[in-house]
């Protein structure tokens, strides 16, 4: 099994800059979080876009996109902001032949509280067990790109009926 992980930003990746008293997205913090867990798949880490997702484009949106479709691996685990993480899974969804699970976290991966690690974990789960399509991996559920919102004053995501 090999993973592709894109990483594009968003308050999983964000770090704090003391001199300007503000958080801006960093490096990927995954691969810290894949080494202090000792995962043993092999996955290739690339860096995409480092944007915050309120800060995401159509044109960002079509650059992953072709991104996702032309790489070698049929399994892709995207960290991206949970802001407009549904809107980008749903610009996804029509690649095929692709399994593709997006997570995120309401905290910077690199704070002790941050539930970071755990969605990734889910993540990782989800994309080894699922046929293709797109989902979205948070909370501790998997939802299908489709039927999933975030429910702001809630803090989570949950299933919407279609």
């Amino acid at each position: 099994m090999k993973i592709r992980v894109i990483a594009v930003g968003g308050t999983i990746d964000k770090v704090y800059f003391d001199a300007k008293s503000e958080f801006q997205v960093g490096e990927p913090q995954i691969k810290e979080v894949f080494e202090n867990a000792n995962v043993t798949f092999k996955y290739n880490l690339v860096a995409l876009i480092a944007k915050d997702s309120l800060d995401m484009t159509d044109h960002d949106r079509q650059i992953i996109h072709d991104y996702i479709s032309n790489c070698q691996e049929n399994l892709i685990l995207l960290t991206h902001g949970t802001d407009t993480m549904t809107e980008t899974a749903r610009y996804l969804s029509d690649i095929q032949n692709k399994t593709i699970v997006l997570t995120g976290a309401m905290q910077p991966a690199r704070m002790r509280d941050s539930d970071a690690v755990f969605n990734i974990g889910t993540a990782v789960g989800a994309l080894q067990c699922l046929p293709p399509g797109t989902y979205v991996a948070m909370n501790g559920q998997v939802f299908k790109s489709e039927n999933v919102q975030k429910n702001v004053e809630a803090g989570k995501f949950e299933k919407i009926n279609k």
